[in-house]
């Protein structure tokens, strides 16, 4: 893909556009930088949880800027001088408002400090794509960044990293269905914790090199899962992981911690035979004896792809609605799974 910002001219992201993904305010930061303003949209994306966006308000205005709502929209202003380094420290890490302050602060005069930065494999890509570009970021991979600003930024190559939660998700599908897949192009160290989770539950995973070689074990067992910030189990992989743990021979504890209300697939991996119960942020799933088909509707991204992984085992047929959640994680996902043998088809495209 080759990209040229060239004629940038607009400061607005539109409702139509920011409401089919959250990380549409990514391009907070940049537009603030560039232009000196911005006009984005409240985003909207997955249904589910109240997922603020003040971290990265308060970021821009660490960095000088002006910020304020109207009418469903962040209207973001920089002074006239410019932006400038500052110090922010984040109440709790977040990949997303790290990244907007790093690209906001890798042209304003002067350092800035991230504390309680996130510290996942993208930032860091990110971090290595800025300072190709000609930034001068120090401490990714850390909780504390140095930003020092530079004037401008210069186009450069990059490869973009391996997506760790594809990967997780086809490792979870060879757990779940006792199958064996080979997956190649990854980064096994960025899913440490998943290829730990998924071994404790008794598939078995070989890596070598960038690839890594999965043998699921049917039933598999139960597990106790906790999601946390890298390197910690990722919250991105909570759905996947119970599904899995449905058709498990044992009771598995899943708990997370980065957000305690993202388990709206619960519900619906019910209306496929699962036992689940909730209390707070704690999913306990128990033995069912197997799932069956039904029509189940996706609510956000992951649990598009949990209900998948789920239908892959389920007796009958699964009709998943509104997948066109998973289209924004996942480039041709049944073409993927259907070539190593899944039945399964996109019925009809939807849209948002």
């Amino acid at each position: 893909m080759r990209l040229n910002g060239a004629g940038l001219h607009s400061c607005e992201a539109p409702w139509d556009l920011v409401r089919r993904m959250r990380a549409s305010i990514y391009v907070l930061g940049p537009l603030l930088a560039r232009l000196g303003e911005a006009k984005v949209s409240l985003p909207g994306g997955c249904a589910w949880g109240p997922r603020p966006v003040d971290l990265h308000v308060s970021a821009m205005e660490a960095l000088g800027a002006e910020v304020q709502v109207e009418h469903g929209y962040l209207l973001a202003r920089a002074p006239k001088t410019g932006l400038r380094g500052g110090r922010i420290t984040f109440a709790i890490s977040s990949v997303g408002a790290t990244c907007n302050a790093l690209l906001a602060a890798a042209t304003a005069r002067g350092e800035t400090m991230l504390e309680n930065a996130a510290a996942e494999p993208e930032v860091v890509s990110l971090v290595e794509f800025l300072n190709a570009c000609g930034a001068r970021i120090e401490g990714q991979g850390g909780k504390t960044m140095h930003v020092h600003g530079v004037e401008r930024l210069t186009p450069a190559p990059f490869a973009v990293i391996p997506d760790r939660i594809e990967a997780g998700t086809f490792l979870a599908a060879a757990g779940i269905t006792g199958g064996e897949l080979e997956l190649t192009g990854c980064a096994p160290a960025h899913l440490d914790s998943v290829i730990h989770t998924i071994r404790d539950m008794g598939s078995r995973v070989d890596v070598e090199g960038d690839r890594i070689r999965v043998r699921g074990e049917i039933p598999p067992r139960g597990v106790h899962v906790v999601t946390e910030p890298y390197p910690g189990f990722p919250t991105d992989m909570q759905a996947q992981i119970m599904a899995l743990a449905t058709v498990g021979i044992g009771p598995s504890v899943i708990t997370d911690t980065v957000y305690h209300d993202r388990f709206t697939h619960v519900p619906e991996l019910v209306r496929l035979g699962a036992d689940i119960r909730l209390d707070g942020n704690t999913a306990v799933v128990r033995p069912c004896g197997g799932l069956s088909g039904a029509n189940v509707m996706a609510t956000d991204l992951r649990a598009s792809a949990a209900l998948i992984l789920a239908g892959l085992v389920a007796d009958g047929e699964t009709k998943v609605s509104r997948v066109y959640h998973i289209d924004r994680g996942y480039e041709r996902i049944e073409e993927k799974l259907r070539a190593v043998g899944a039945d399964i088809e996109r019925v009809q495209e939807e849209g948002p």
